[in-house]
């Protein structure tokens, strides 16, 4: 597969306009057939700990099914034409689409790093918790040592 973009180290907060130049762009390379088809591969964020690796195609739009058309009895007008609302409607279709594939991974990128926190805030507590239990053993061996010695050498002097 030739990759003819790839978009990486997006801010953690993404906005529209990030978004919308990024749709201008693919669109425009669609149009001009640099690519014919347009995937777009996310980490969609499933639960805190579960996200699914995910690719969806973007363009061309082929949800529109043509065999299963509705013939409607009365013919409508568009105006502007269809054509035109395609136009208007297709990088509004992508940007949706795109904002919401990024918006996905970052949540799915965000969630991963609070559970990578969390599981090494607990190994944190756990290392201190045994930290703790070897200085107070090695602290009670040093106290009873000088009590043996200072009961020792008043025995001697008895």
């Amino acid at each position: 597969i030739n990759v003819a973009y790839e978009l990486r180290h997006l801010s953690d907060q993404p906005s529209f306009e990030e978004v919308r130049k990024i749709v201008s762009l693919t669109t425009t390379m669609y149009q001009n057939e640099v690519f014919d088809e347009l995937y777009v591969c996310y980490n969609h964020h499933v639960n805190s700990l579960t996200s699914q690796f995910r690719v969806e195609r973007m363009l061309p739009i082929s949800d529109i099914n043509h065999d299963e058309a509705i013939v409607y009895e009365q013919e409508y007008i568009f105006e502007p034409s269809k054509e035109d609302i395609l136009k208007q409607l297709l990088p509004q279709y992508a940007e949706s689409l795109i904002y919401g594939a990024i918006v996905d991974a970052k949540t799915a990128e965000h969630a991963a790093g609070m559970t990578a926190m969390k599981t090494a805030t607990d190994n944190a507590k756990t290392i201190i918790d045994d930290l703790t239990i070897s200085y107070n053993r090695a602290r009670q061996g040093a106290i009873t040592q000088e009590i043996t010695e200072i009961v020792g050498g008043a025995a001697a002097l008895e």
